[in-house]
């Protein structure tokens, strides 16, 4: 029987009431088996009892997730149940709904059939969602729900009136790149935003990120001055900075040489947010000869300082640098939320924690944390970070697109970027949408169409980032227009239905 064949004998079967029902009733068995099993080997772990519920549905959620759907919603559509594709924030409830709804159609005895769930189980998930997302970034704005997050630039600590304008325009978090600027920098940063927060009346928190280890290119020697780097040409990656000029390859060396041993022949390595691509050819104890695979026609600079990603290789690194340490000892008492880069396991969150609990004593489990995925394993290993950063404080995930599309490959971006939204509403976990929104906008004053779409679908996360420009506060004022326009239509997948008024 060809394929095609089957798959039309499976809908045509699956079209038959009892028998959909028959597969709902196997399907709900396995996810509660599972989940169960999934949620017993996280309880030990979570400290937090308001997380007890969130990470139960996360457990049904994942094994609703392995299962493939398509079929099953496309029959249940004629019945007008196909609630499940937006199930996300309260898997065991819809599912109770649709196989307590087809059994009154198929006249089922009701006692063989879960109850259906009281109207306060569909939204208890969207409760947990909105208390969790306001233990991490305080009180929901009166006029929308999604936060607008801003990275201030180093004026903000000698310009008040330009932090309070931020705040005016409607910022209910700013951002303080820990990799840049100063301590006391910072501090004029964070007084002048307390000064504003009491002038204007408004409430906003202050997210402060760890700079982690930034693995970069430190120095570069083109064979020439100025010679740009071409398809097929050679660059030898070292752990020694570069003295003498050769004339047959470019050379540099790497701000993190311990992981050039963890790197094997063959792999891909991405130079200057994915603008250049290069391959290992071959490695010795200190250095890696990389083949130079992308770049532009005309060629590209290879510059100092430019971040280096390695998409297909898991890096053993410690996401706390010793600069990393040494800003806790100033970010602890003083962040709202800190933001962790490179993180990508468990072990990882927890030392993270372990750190806050050395500065704060039992005070760091009021402290919020923000995952920032940045890297395939960070999104493979994305439940396991949430239960034990959410299992014990405030907690949220950010999407550092930025780094995660030259990661995993821009292909792949939107698709992971919704997995990593599902997740989370799973967890009731909220999440920061970031790298790039309204770029054009706040750098030049004029937005592009697509940067404008991409603010409207952000609207799913509970929080925005805009990064740093000239026109950074025109860039708060259109993106608040515009996350309170499409509230009106859209929340996470579901569509409102507002009244059309175009025609």
């Amino acid at each position: 029987m060809s394929l095609s064949l089957s798959k039309q004998l499976k809908q045509k079967q699956l079209a038959y009431p009892p028998t959909l029902l028959s597969n709902l009733q196997r399907l709900r068995h396995l996810i509660v088996s599972e989940g169960e099993q999934h949620f017993g080997e996280w309880h030990p772990l979570i400290e937090r009892e308001v997380f007890l519920p969130s990470a139960c549905n996360l457990a049904y959620y994942l094994s609703l997730r392995q299962q493939d759907m398509r079929e099953i919603q496309l029959a249940l559509m004629p019945w007008g149940l196909s609630s499940l594709g937006r199930s996300e924030s309260r898997v065991l409830a819809s599912l109770d709904a649709v196989i307590a709804t087809l059994g009154a159609v198929c006249h089922q005895d009701p006692t063989l059939l879960p109850k259906h769930p009281p109207v306060e189980a569909f939204f208890e998930g969207d409760r947990l969602l909105k208390q969790n997302t306001e233990e991490v970034f305080g009180p929901t704005p009166s006029h929308r729900h999604v936060r607008i997050m801003v990275t201030l630039p180093v004026e903000a600590a000698q310009d008040y009136s330009f932090v309070r304008e931020l705040v005016r325009r409607g910022t209910d978090c700013v951002r303080i790149n820990c990799a840049h600027d100063t301590k006391a920098e910072w501090q004029g940063m964070i007084a002048h935003l307390r000064q504003a927060e009491k002038e204007i009346g408004r409430s906003c928190k202050v997210y402060m990120d760890l700079g982690g280890p930034k693995i970069r290119l430190e120095q570069v020697l083109p064979p020439t001055p100025d010679q740009r780097i071409h398809q097929g040409d050679l660059l030898l990656l070292s752990s020694r900075k570069p003295d003498i000029p050769c004339t047959d390859y470019f050379q540099a060396n790497c701000s993190q040489p311990e992981i050039l041993q963890q790197i094997r022949v063959g792999a891909v390595i991405w130079i200057d947010d994915g603008r250049i691509g290069a391959k290992v050819e071959s490695k010795s104890l200190e250095e890696l000869k990389l083949r130079i695979t992308h770049t532009k026609t005309k060629g590209d600079k290879l510059k100092a300082d430019k971040g280096l990603n390695f998409p297909d290789t898991a890096l053993s690194l410690d996401p706390l640098t010793e600069k990393d340490r040494q800003d806790l000892d100033f970010i602890a008492p003083n962040a709202d939320i800190i933001g962790y880069s490179f993180v990508q396991t468990a072990t990882d969150i927890e030392a993270l924690q372990l750190e806050l609990a050395s500065r704060l004593g039992n005070q760091w489990r009021t402290k919020a944390i923000v995952a920032k995925i940045e890297t395939p394993l960070a999104v493979k290993n994305l439940p396991e970070l949430i239960v034990h950063g959410a299992g014990k404080q405030p907690f949220g995930v950010m999407i550092a697109r930025g780094d995660l599309a030259v990661e995993i490959g821009y292909q792949r971006l939107a698709e992971i970027q919704e997995e990593i939204l599902w997740l989370c509403e799973a967890a009731h976990v909220p999440v920061i949408w970031a790298t790039q929104v309204l770029e054009n906008l706040a750098k030049k004053g004029i937005p592009t169409r697509a940067e404008i779409t991409d603010a409207a679908m952000a609207e799913r996360a509970e929080c925005v980032m805009l990064n740093k420009g000239e026109y950074i506060q025109e860039a708060v004022t259109i993106l608040d227009d515009v996350l309170h326009r499409m509230e009106a239509h859209q929340s996470k997948k579901s569509p409102r239905l507002r009244a059309l008024h175009s025609w």
